[in-house]
């Protein structure tokens, strides 16, 4: 990231401590708190048209789906079980060491709270790890999409050199090992074989079942019409306006699950990370990364594929701006591969009390952490 307009980003960022007053907001269409509050208690087909380009397909916000994991179903139960106690179990790294858990802890709403991830023999991880919070609304996982599956998802930490390092050749023979484990594979599926197929289908059941909880946010849409305050009012009308968030992040979960590039590619750079372009080699996605849903994202910064941004404050400042552009250098000109941000982008321009009020909006997003451990593993 363009490491001047970063600084610009934390310097202007602490004008935000400014405080709020609903009562002297006015808009430049002259709504007031007041009367945006008779428009949001409505219900949403009612709501203000958000600012939305024409090329999108946008979906209005909603509350939470239901996940189609089934867990009454007393096979997919079991083989959840089995995902859960693998997913916490630190021996399926090849220093037994590391689990899954550890880059997704949920008590940290399934992120890890760093820049990214640290993984086997100290080696940091290249991209931030994202939250596997409603993972199974995707169709491709991992920043850059490279898998298509949450069974292939949960197959590459596992045996990357600096995440959990195991050597998959060897992986069923470890845990054939653990004679504890032979009850809950037969219980799952049917016989106690152990196999790395069985292994990743039953971390991905498990991963469906991490889903959010209700919101302040779900409460105003369920009809409690003041579970949102003034300022978190305020934020949704600009979230779903003048910010024009939704371009991108809309729905019950707050993301089209499309690849986008911000200008974060760092072209040409060291840290160049070219993104969706690794897995699919077109030009044009040079630089895109999957959207991420924004349910507790107040709670799993730092932000962005690569971490660097660290406060909220911060990353409003950078879409304020309109996000970095790429500085064409020389002998670059007609490189096919130099980043284009997406037309999308453009500075949203919010003056410091609207950004403060929408990131109260954002926190308004917030559900309470899902306290999980596994008590005691097989042996």
């Amino acid at each position: 990231m363009n490491k001047v307009l970063l600084g610009m980003a934390f310097l202007l960022s602490g004008l935000l401590l400014i405080s709020f007053k609903s009562n002297d907001w006015m808009g430049s269409d002259g709504l007031t708190i007041d009367s945006l509050r008779r428009l949001y208690a409505q219900p949403k087909q009612f709501w203000p048209k958000p600012n939305v380009d024409g090329s999108v397909s946008f979906e209005e916000l909603d509350t939470l789906l239901a996940s189609p994991l089934d867990l009454s179903n007393d096979s997919i139960r079991k083989v959840s079980e089995l995902g859960k106690l693998l997913f916490f179990d630190t021996r399926l790294s090849g220093s037994n060491q590391i689990s899954c858990a550890t880059c997704h802890d949920p008590s940290l709403q399934w992120a890890d709270g760093k820049e990214v991830s640290v993984g086997h023999d100290q080696l940091p991880n290249i991209r931030n790890a994202p939250s596997l919070e409603n993972v199974w609304i995707y169709s491709s996982f991992f920043w850059d999409g490279r898998a298509n599956t949450l069974v292939k998802q949960a197959e590459g930490p596992i045996s990357a050199h600096n995440e959990m390092n195991q050597d998959l050749k060897s992986l069923a023979k470890k845990l054939n090992k653990i004679k504890g484990y032979r009850t809950y594979f037969k219980a799952a599926f049917g016989t106690a074989t152990i196999t790395n197929q069985r292994v990743f289908e039953s971390l991905a059941t498990f991963q469906q079942s991490i889903v959010s909880k209700d919101t302040k946010f779900d409460r105003f849409l369920k009809g409690d019409e003041h579970a949102l305050n003034d300022q978190e009012l305020l934020g949704l009308h600009l979230y779903r306006t003048k910010a024009r968030c939704m371009n991108c992040h809309y729905g019950a979960y707050f993301t089209d699950k499309e690849f986008h590039n911000i200008g974060l590619t760092e072209y040409g750079s060291k840290n160049q990370d070219l993104g969706l372009y690794n897995v699919t080699k077109k030009p044009e996605d040079v630089g895109k990364f999957k959207t991420p849903g924004l349910r507790n994202v107040m709670q799993t910064g730092p932000w962005f594929h690569h971490g660097l941004v660290k406060s909220m404050d911060s990353l409003m400042v950078l879409y304020n701006m309109g996000m970095p552009e790429h500085t064409v250098l020389p002998r670059q000109e007609k490189d096919p591969l130099l980043p284009k941000n997406d037309k999308l982008l453009r500075g949203i321009m919010l003056n410091i009390r609207e950004r403060k009020a929408l990131i109260a909006f954002l926190e308004a997003l917030s559900s309470p952490p899902l306290l999980m451990k596994v008590e005691r593993l097989p042996q």
